[in-house]
């Protein structure tokens, strides 16, 4: 289980800042794939008329997991960065920490 607060401290490397500056902190997700992208047209042409599957279509998955990319947006500057952390099944952002030992 990986939790990781909404804000962060983090360096910018942006033109004004170039300093450490807090950013706020998302989950990176790709956006929908272009159907006017050159290997999407390539495939699609491709595939066009008689012959059937004309490239491999993958099958052996072996991951379980993806890995977390988090998306950084310096507040002060609005640049926005990527990085990268382990592999994990469960991913939280900003919830609250669980208390430890017996609670009445």
């Amino acid at each position: 289980m990986v939790n990781v607060p909404k804000e962060r401290k983090t360096y910018c490397a942006g033109k004004q800042c170039k300093s450490h500056q807090p950013h706020k902190v998302t989950q990176y997700k790709a956006g929908k794939a272009s159907n006017f992208a050159q290997g999407k047209r390539r495939y699609d042409s491709k595939q066009m008329g008689f012959g059937g599957q004309t490239k491999p279509v993958f099958h052996k998955k072996a991951k379980t997991t993806k890995k977390i990319v988090l998306r950084l947006e310096c507040k002060k500057c609005k640049t926005k960065k990527h990085l990268t952390l382990k592999r994990t099944k469960h991913f939280e952002l900003g919830a609250k920490k669980a208390e430890t030992g017996h609670q009445y």
